[in-house]
């Protein structure tokens, strides 16, 4: 079950981001708007690959 969910500090008082939990294997996300819905995870591999890509600015179109 993922622990110690946090959203970003970047998303100030939006209510429209995602929460980011730590589980085992690697990072647990969720929608805010709709916790209920549930999460997905991803390995630590995988989610260091992900912040990696942001950081370099990869998914601006």
């Amino acid at each position: 079950m993922p622990e110690g969910w946090r959203k970003s500090s970047r998303s100030g008082q939006q209510s429209a981001c995602v929460e980011v939990g730590r589980v085992s294997i690697g990072a647990a996300v969720r929608d805010t708007k709709d916790r209920a819905a549930g999460y997905f995870t991803t390995t630590h591999a995988q989610w260091s690959a992900f912040i990696s890509a942001v950081k370099d600015n990869r998914f601006v179109g």
